[in-house]
């Protein structure tokens, strides 16, 4: 199965991936290139491909893309290979990317299970985006804008999931990807 974890910025999607990817040994994350700037903590190759503009833009250019798009004026995109690799072994791929690349993802693999992720309230992302400390006040700003245009997208997916509490959150998404999964091992016998 492809699976598409989206929300805004500061939601939890990382946390939750994380998670996900410890509790079921059969979800493998593709891992989404990107050209903003690496975090503390974050690991090239392992938690994005961290890739200059060139470089990025030479890979659209080849077609090397499944989706890309620009969000908060950084480019992110996941390769092709990363999601055939997926289909053609015995894992669930699992990307997290935007409401656009969702969409994207939707319209090549009409099989691709989208889930997207609901802060409690708008109060509770602004906090959160505000504890990670990584965004100017004017990136708080536009994250919160753009996290509110993407909450109005979410009925595009086929499962909204509250992310109130990580353990109830991831809790419930890997319940409907494991129902998801027998549905799917069941159409195919």
């Amino acid at each position: 199965m492809i699976i598409v974890i989206s929300g805004p910025s500061g939601v939890g999607k990382g946390a939750i991936t994380k998670e996900l990817i410890k509790k079921d040994k059969k979800i493998n994350l593709a891992i989404t290139c990107t050209t903003r700037a690496k975090r503390k903590d974050e690991v090239d190759k392992k938690d994005y491909y961290f890739l200059s503009e060139e470089e990025f833009l030479k890979k659209i250019n080849n077609g090397e893309f499944a989706e890309y798009s620009v969000v908060h004026g950084k480019h992110y995109g996941v390769l092709k290979k990363s999601i055939e690799k997926g289909i053609s072994g015995q894992e669930d791929i699992l990307l997290q990317i935007d409401v656009q690349g969702a969409k994207k993802i939707k319209n090549q693999y009409e099989e691709a299970l989208l889930i997207f992720i609901m802060p409690p309230d708008i109060d509770t992302l602004f906090k959160r985006l505000n504890r990670r400390g990584t965004e100017t006040p004017e990136e708080e700003e536009s994250r919160l804008k753009r996290a509110r245009e993407e909450i109005e997208e979410r009925l595009f997916y086929d499962f909204t999931v509250v992310n109130d509490e990580l353990n109830r959150a991831v809790d419930e998404v890997l319940y409907v990807i494991r129902s998801e999964r027998e549905k799917h091992i069941k159409a195919c016998k």
